[in-house]
């Protein structure tokens, strides 16, 4: 338990339902889903679209969703990838025979096709139990009526809006009289109201075809890129079997690649084969093992992840514990390793959310645009901001991640669940792009090997070991910081705060839900 004279959250109880998420209208949402009748499942995809209203700089409906189903009655847990592709038309030669040696975020190259609404209505008519116009009717009212911007929402936009504020019908939509909103201010998205009441009404196939499409690659075209209505109407997500490994007598689960929640799966393996569950939680011994574990797993995860649809990527070996067993023993307790330093990925806004109904249906959601804003093209007519997922590709002939028409890049959303006898006891998620690997497994250990409750295996101070610098946020104890510079790594204060995160957990003996919701993010938990 925390220390009530402190300042912080406690955890969430309740017994019939719970939800966490980055915004509270979207937890509220999802509470109010699940009395009306719904589940688990048509609660995630509701409080996600009233997050594509009130967080529109992290997710909408122009980017991307994962999801894993844990059905309350028993059964294999339900993995869905909604990821798009690149645009049939482009392939690594061609960019590199106009100058192009990587995807700017703000390329229209960047624009893959946007896989979320496909999910949506797909996992709504799969596993839910209310129509999708029932679904949407929370997050088409938000748009319409309009909402409060919250505080991180509102710091998010007046950092990141500049940089998209040149693309095309972007400033029309979201920056009223040509500013971001503030603290408080009241927003509303008429056109993105009226695109959500179309897609409501008709189903999904009138956002991949007709006028939302048209109006979607139009404005790709307009800003120079190659996605047309073609590569929309092909659309369709996918089905996956959920990928594991066994921490702590635990089943931890992730979606298989082109995620890279494989990478997750090997920090928590290589961890499990070091001595670093009995060590002070923030102290520099715990430290140095998780950043020498997060900078292992990067080189595998550069060199071999990837759309598995077009190469082949190695899950056996990398999920085995005897590969992270080889990986462990190359790792000096008392110094920094040196090893070649992988390119920094473009951080990422994401929302990621948990919902777990009376029936014990547990659903671990994450959506996003990618980089904050996406790539900032947006549709005239819309008000969809698109994606700008394809800057996860490279642009190297015969690297696995290389850029090719029609494939899926790397992708850094991950939802996360855990299992125990063969039901699920947890679902949650950490956002961050290319910290969401490390987050999962900090997290987790946090929990799990350091007996903190879920509020504060959230609220524990974070680091993150990339591109040579291990960035540290401010809560984590000075000696430990100098501690890590002593054994020679290259620290730094990080820039602002790493990710997010959303957890509820199924205590199935007692019969009731815990939650807890990341104070990094302007959302809470809520349960009843």
């Amino acid at each position: 338990m925390r220390d009530l004279e402190l300042g912080g959250r406690s955890t969430v109880h309740g017994v019939e339902g719970a939800a966490a998420t980055s915004q509270p209208l979207a937890s509220l949402t999802a509470i109010e889903i699940l009395k009306q009748g719904g589940n688990a499942v048509d609660a995630a995809v509701a409080a996600c679209a009233v997050q594509a209203v009130v967080e529109p700089m992290s997710t909408g409906l122009g980017g991307d969703c994962f999801a894993l189903i844990a059905p309350g009655k028993g059964g294999p847990v339900i993995g869905y990838n909604g990821s798009g592709r690149a645009a049939r038309g482009l392939d690594a030669q061609m960019l590199l025979a106009a100058g192009t040696r990587y995807i700017a975020t703000e390329s229209p190259h960047a624009v893959t096709v946007p896989g979320a609404v496909e999910a949506w209505a797909r996992l709504v008519a799969d596993h839910g139990r209310l129509d999708l116009a029932q679904v949407l009717a929370p997050a088409i009212r938000a748009a319409e009526q309009g909402f409060a911007v919250g505080p991180r929402c509102a710091f998010e936009w007046a950092r990141d809006s500049a940089r998209v504020a040149a693309q095309p019908h972007f400033a029309q939509h979201f920056l009223p009289n040509g500013t971001a909103p503030v603290v408080g201010d009241h927003m509303r998205f008429p056109a993105l109201a009226q695109t959500m009441r179309v897609v409501a009404k008709a189903g999904p196939d009138a956002f991949y075809s007709g006028a939302i499409a048209s109006d979607l690659t139009a404005a790709v075209a307009e800003a120079g890129g190659l996605l047309d209505v073609e590569d929309l109407a092909a659309h369709r997500g996918e089905y996956v079997t959920p990928i594991s490994t066994t921490y702590g007598g635990r089943e931890v689960m992730q979606i298989p690649p082109n995620g890279h929640g494989v990478i997750a799966l090997l920090i928590l393996n290589i961890l499990a084969a070091l001595p670093a569950r009995g060590l002070d939680p923030l102290g520099p011994e715990r430290l140095h093992l998780v950043g020498e574990a997060t900078r292992l797993a990067w080189v595998a995860r550069d060199a071999l992840v990837a759309d598995p649809a077009q190469v082949p990527v190695p899950l056996a070996g990398l999920l085995d514990p005897a590969y992270a067993a080889r990986l462990a023993a190359l790792i000096d307790p008392a110094r920094a390793m040196e090893l070649p330093q992988p390119p920094v990925l473009p951080g990422s806004d994401t929302v990621c959310l948990t919902v777990v109904d009376r029936d014990r249906n547990v659903v671990s959601f994450i959506n996003s645009i990618f980089y904050h804003f996406g790539s900032g093209i947006t549709g005239r007519n819309s008000g969809v901001v698109l994606q700008n997922r394809g800057a996860g590709f490279v642009v190297q002939p015969g690297h696995p991640n290389c850029i090719a028409g029609g494939k899926r890049p790397l992708h850094t959303i991950i939802p996360g669940m855990v299992c125990e006898g063969g039901r699920a006891t947890l679902g949650y998620g950490v956002m961050g792009g290319t910290y969401q690997p490390v987050g999962h497994a900090w997290f987790l250990t946090n929990h799990f090997d350091h007996g903190m409750d879920l509020q504060q295996a959230l609220d524990a101070p974070r680091a993150f070991h990339e591109a040579g610098t291990y960035s540290l946020e401010k809560g984590n104890p000075a000696a430990t910081v100098q501690a890590l510079a002593a054994l020679g790594h290259r620290v730094a204060p990080t820039t602002e705060a790493l990710g997010g995160g959303q957890a509820v957990a199924v205590d199935w003996q007692r019969g009731t839900l815990t939650a807890a919701s990341d104070p990094r993010k302007d959302g809470l938990a809520l349960a009843y």
